[in-house]
């Protein structure tokens, strides 16, 4: 089992101004190599544990990988590198025109990505209206996200990501020190269990939502975003544009709509 905190020695200074010393626990953040084949895809910085998940996630929201059939095993290695191998006859597409970079850090996602347009070229349709859930649904989200986070209680130091059924019924979770780390395993879970596209589903991320964190919730299908903080400009351009209802700042008591309210029911 991977090692997702360690303790760490530290100075505590209180408001008087007195040190003290004690163990804290700091969440684990290593880099892992995405490879198909001998094709170096991506690196990223992500805490230990469901690499393989985190793979067939980053894959698929890049366009790169389109069904888990496509998949004929993972390599997994000492050297944090995922290795996956393809079916004969399965081709990964948008390798020559990936604008990524191959470094990409625990809080950058979408490094080098260049617009919306990159997003619409990769086949993404406007989700489809019909799902619809309770305002009051929406409010429970967050804490019912936070009370799933066993390792953030040892750290503080880690995001999540949920996924939610209409009644706020929790699925899936899981936790990383990049917001889109979190989501890409739960996405890549979904999508290896043959659960993607999301279409009654809601996405629910403990940070702000940036543009990548949506592109990643169009690509998979998911019909809500909803986050605990603030999103981008550029997330609400992307989500106006495929017609994702994206929340943001949401509380027990109150939450803000940017994009396509007519899912949450009045």
């Amino acid at each position: 089992m991977r090692t997702l905190a360690i303790p760490v020695p530290v100075t505590s200074i209180d408001a008087d101004g007195e040190q003290s010393f004690r163990q804290d626990t700091v969440a684990v953040e290593d880099p892992l190599e995405i490879r198909i084949g001998r094709t170096r895809i991506a690196i990223t910085m992500r805490t230990p544990g469901h690499d393989r998940e985190l793979a067939a996630g980053f894959l698929f929201g890049e366009g790169i990988l389109e069904r888990p059939e496509q998949i004929a095993s993972f390599d997994i290695t000492k050297r944090n590198e995922v290795v996956l191998k393809l079916r004969r006859g399965e081709h990964a597409k948008n390798l020559k025109d990936s604008r990524r970079n191959f470094y990409m850090t625990s809080s950058c996602g979408v490094c080098g990505k260049a617009s919306i347009d990159a997003v619409r070229a990769q086949g993404c349709g406007l989700l489809p209206p019909g799902f619809q859930i309770e305002p009051k649904t929406v409010q429970a989200l967050p804490d019912k996200l936070r009370a799933a986070q066993p390792t953030f209680d040892q750290t503080g130091g880690l995001h999540a990501a949920g996924l939610f059924d209409r009644d706020g019924q929790l699925l899936s979770v899981f936790e990383d020190v990049g917001r889109h780390n979190a989501v890409d395993k739960l996405i890549g879970a979904e999508f290896l269990a043959g659960r993607v596209p999301l279409r009654e589903r809601i996405l629910v991320v403990s940070g702000r939502t940036s543009f990548e964190l949506v592109q990643k919730s169009v690509m998979a299908g998911a019909p809500v975003l909803a986050a605990v903080g603030a999103p981008s400009s550029l997330a609400v351009e992307l989500a106006v544009r495929f017609r994702l209802t994206l929340c943001g700042f949401v509380r027990k008591d109150r939450f803000n709509i940017y994009s396509t309210p007519l899912r949450v029911m009045s």
